[in-house]
């Protein structure tokens, strides 16, 4: 420390035989100097941030002599790099003023102090606040790489507080930070790419960033050499993929971009290959790049990061291929590609509900277009690990879980496989979940299993039971008073009743309780009229009705007209 001490004031105090410095230094500068000298003798004893030893930093701060300037710009750098505390403005105002000064070390020291201070919280509000921007963004522009690197290291640091974003973005300082990302020093470089990603974590600052020009620039930085700079930009372009205009944009400007990312998906540093799976996932919220991303071969590296041991990017790659699979064309490509028993092997992630969710709605998509591939799903064992899980999974994984089933439960071929996986034992008691969706999800399985099945034995087995069995489900559902659930349960009876099973149509006759709700629907007079919400209401519960009197009309004996339909709908998620 001593040795500091000599090297910080030699030429103020000695060393000069031009210049009598006891002539040229103020009383009040030399007291100054030798105070200071004393301080950071005794610095583990010294609080410089208050009190005297402020005082006679500020003095050398204050100076004419740019000699003393320098020596205090480097104590303050000296003492904030050991020691970062929250401020006040007696201390970050003497710094701001040495930011102003013309010579380029005490710019590079102050920036490198207020740098320093910058990563307390209250300092971060309290230097925006100040005005440090504005000498900030002046240093950017320096062509001296040293003070450029820590004037962006600073704007870095400010950046990650939300009450400054917006000021950042308002200041000017995107255009320098945007050219500086350029910059041919690679400490530049990550600062300022570091400082743009801190700036996409809002709409108004993504939009600000793009008319600064940053995009082309984030876009080709992807192939830097350095992992950090991948980091920062692939993460930052992560971020402003989220807005559907920003989607438009990239898509008509920058045609290597899923390449790229493809290819960084591909690489050896987890944390890059999983901001370009999520990059890769943002993008496919759009049909456009759903199919881009598997026609610039993203399946393969995909499929690999699904496969890893590492949760973050399991997540990432679950997340991605999810929004992959909504589009019909890529349904075949991704289960050609080896995907599905991975992903039935992650609805065991009992650790993880976003994975989960994320694996099971993937499967459900998939399974939408054709049997072919629903016949795949099930091969794969989806419905075996959902019957397996269902009951004790959280509610999302629920909802996902028993949509697939009804999805699956669409294809006629598979409805005997279907029933005899035991899958009443568990869709039946979820009608009676909390969830309004797990409930209709379960009841819509029910209902597409009901119809054309050809041995009903299982539905008569399962009439009162488990959890008070079919029998339950439907007198709970058309004494709810909901009209969806009403029109589910009465289109799933009528499935029932033109089984033409003998026996099943005599137990369903024989439950007044049933009964005697669909023929009071059936005796509600409905007229449709006008457009709108309204009308669309009275539509449906005239369907509602109709279908409760075609009910009656069966159970009575009348002349069975067997009607396709399901009632699961194949919207993807």
């Amino acid at each position: 420390m001593a040795d500091l001490c000599r090297r910080l004031f030699a030429p103020c105090c000695g060393g000069r035989t031009k210049v009598d410095y006891d002539n040229v230094l103020a009383d009040s500068e030399r007291e100054a100097v030798a105070d200071l000298l004393n301080y950071l003798e005794n610095r583990s004893e010294t609080d410089f941030f208050s009190g005297e030893p402020l005082a006679a930093l500020s003095t050398l701060v204050y100076s004419q002599n740019i000699d003393l300037q320098r020596s205090a710009s480097l104590t303050f750098a000296e003492i904030t790099e050991r020691d970062v505390r929250p401020v006040d403005r007696a201390t970050l105002e003497p710094i701001l003023f040495l930011l102003e000064s013309p010579d380029i070390e005490v710019q590079r020291a102050a920036s490198a102090a207020l740098g320093n201070l910058a990563v307390d919280g209250s300092n971060k509000v309290l230097i925006v606040s100040l005005g440090g921007l504005t000498p900030l963004i002046r240093q950017m522009n320096s062509p001296n790489v040293e003070v450029q690197c820590n004037a962006v290291g600073c704007i870095t640091n400010l950046a990650t507080h939300e009450d400054n974003k917006a000021r950042i973005a308002r200041s000017g300082a995107l255009a320098p930070l945007t050219r500086l990302a350029k910059s041919k020093d690679m400490r530049v470089q990550r600062n300022a790419t570091g400082a743009l990603l801190n700036m996409t974590h809002s709409d108004d600052n993504r939009q600000q960033l793009v008319s600064a020009g940053a995009i082309p620039v984030l876009v080709s930085l992807l192939s830097s050499p350095d992992t950090d700079v991948q980091y920062y930009c692939t993460t930052a372009l992560s971020n402003i993929a989220v807005d559907s205009a920003n989607r438009k944009r990239l898509a008509q400007t920058e045609t290597k971009l899923v390449q790229s990312l493809v290819h960084l998906m591909k690489g050896q540093a987890p944390k890059v290959q999983c901001q370009a799976a999520l990059a890769l996932r943002n993008l496919a919220s759009d049909e456009k790049y759903q199919l881009d991303i598997v026609r610039a071969g993203g399946l393969p590296p995909l499929l690999n990061l699904l496969q890893s041991s590492y949760l973050p990017l399991i997540l990432s790659a679950v997340a991605c291929i999810r929004n992959i699979s909504i589009h019909p064309m890529n349904e075949s490509p991704i289960i050609d590609a080896g995907f599905l028993r991975p992903l039935v092997d992650l609805l065991g992630s009992t650790d993880n509900e976003e994975i989960q969710c994320h694996a099971i709605s993937t499967l459900r998509n998939l399974a939408a277009s054709s049997d072919r591939n629903k016949q795949l799903v099930l091969e794969a064992g989806a419905v075996q690990k959902c019957k397996e899980l269902v009951l004790d999974v959280p509610l999302s994984v629920q909802s996902e879980m028993t949509a697939a089933i009804a999805v699956l439960a669409l294809s006629d071929e598979l409805k005997p496989e279907l029933l005899n996986l035991g899958v009443f034992e568990v869709l039946i008691p979820l009608t009676e979940s909390e969830s309004i969706e797990v409930q209709g999800n379960s009841a819509a399985a029910l209902g597409n299993l009901s119809s054309k099945v050809g041995d009903y034995s299982l539905f008569l087995s399962s009439w009162n039971q488990p959890s008070g069995g079919i029998h339950g489900y439907l007198a709970r559902f058309l004494n709810s008073g909901d009209p969806t659930f009403q029109h589910i349960a009465i289109w799933t009876l009528l499935q029932l009743l033109e089984s033409g099973d003998k026996k099943l149509i005599d137990t369903i006759n024989k439950s007044s309780d049933v009964m005697d709700v669909v023929r009071q629907i059936s005796e509600k007079s409905v007229e449709s009229e006008g457009e709108g919400d309204g009308a669309e209401s009275e539509d449906g519960e005239a369907e509602v009705v109709a279908l409760a009197r075609r009910c009656l009309e069966i159970s009575s004996g009348g002349d069975v007209q067997p009607k396709s339909g399901s009632y699961a709908s194949s919207d993807k998620t």
